[in-house]
């Protein structure tokens, strides 16, 4: 709007009946936590609306629930709003999410975020796994150019389950064999140059050859130069594979050869295992949630409450066109 309009409307304000001027301060009111997220949930289907249940696009409207609107199929018959086959689907209190994921994104605890948000601790843990469960699936493809890989491990923990096939550990613990054992989870990370991040949880023990084919391979181009420790498991599965594999021998001092190194992916390791101590322990069951939990953070993919709730509910940046 030009100046000249712009002093055109400022007078006319003054013309204004009372109820006129109430009806325009509620339009430049800003949108409530709870409309923005209602907003972001529905855009999930404009334009691209089909039945959760049969992939059907005949549809039509049936009435509204919770805020959103319902939807029933005339292929199948059955009826879903845009939350239907999303991990948020049943969830309630869509005013706090976006407090939530706010809480989520400054990587509070449970309890600090369920107090910020006046939830039950249990809520607060629920919707921690459920907004996590979608967040976690934004991650590249594949890795390109020089890659590093190489295996961090966690003691496996059995934290919050009601049966325990050994003898619990006070406050977590520590394994009761010295170095790498079946007590270990092991997660391995590559990490390429353009700062693109993958994740593997691959089991207990020290990482295998088989399990490199498993889970790396997919993620590597053909033409990827593989950096790694002088493991002998990285050695034998890149010579099988056909990838190109240097190793630095760090046991040797030897951490750095022109550009060869795994130091990117070694401080990665390190900003993990320092995040995570702020939990006190993260369950095994859980710790794919974690790992793209931490993924998202150090990426910054996704900043904001807004960013955070799309990738929730299978929207990400990519997608979006940004």
């Amino acid at each position: 709007m030009d100046s000249h309009a712009f002093e055109r409307l400022l007078a006319a304000l003054g013309r204004l009946t009372p109820e006129q001027r109430e009806a325009l301060k509620q339009a430049l009111r800003p949108p409530s936590d709870s409309a923005q997220a209602l907003h972001i949930i529905q855009a999930r289907l404009d334009g691209n609306a089909c039945c959760p249940h049969c992939a059907g696009t005949r549809l039509y409207r049936h009435g509204q629930a919770h805020g959103l609107p319902r939807y029933r199929c005339k292929a199948c018959g059955k009826t879903f709003n845009a939350l239907t086959g999303t991990p948020l689907a049943r969830l309630r209190l869509k005013a706090k999410w976006l407090d939530y994921l706010q809480c989520m994104l400054q990587s509070q605890t449970v309890r600090q975020a369920a107090k910020a948000c006046a939830i039950h601790r249990n809520t607060s843990f629920r919707w921690r796994h459920r907004f996590l469960q979608g967040a976690r699936q934004d991650r590249p493809a594949h890795l390109s150019g020089i890659t590093e890989a190489d295996e961090t491990y966690l003691l496996e923990s059995n934290k919050g389950a009601r049966t325990l096939v050994r003898a619990a550990r006070k406050r977590g613990g520590s394994a009761r064999k010295r170095g790498l054992s079946h007590e270990q989870v092991c997660v391995l990370i590559a990490r390429d140059r353009m700062g693109q991040t993958l994740d593997f949880v691959t089991g207990t023990g020290p990482v295998t050859k088989v399990q490199l084919h498993k889970y790396l391979q997919p993620a590597l181009y053909d033409d990827a130069l593989l950096v790694s420790d002088a493991n002998a498991a990285y050695r034998t599965f890149a010579a099988e594979a056909g990838i190109t594999h240097e190793a630095v021998n760090l046991a040797h001092g030897v951490r750095v050869r022109g550009a060869l190194h795994v130091q990117n992916v070694n401080a990665y390791h390190s900003r993990l295992r320092q995040w995570l101590r702020r939990f006190h322990g993260v369950a095994t069951r859980y710790l794919t949630n974690y790992l793209g939990w931490r993924r998202a953070l150090d990426t910054q993919r996704l900043p904001t409450p807004q960013a955070l709730l799309r990738a929730a509910i299978g929207v990400f940046p990519h997608s979006m066109g940004t």
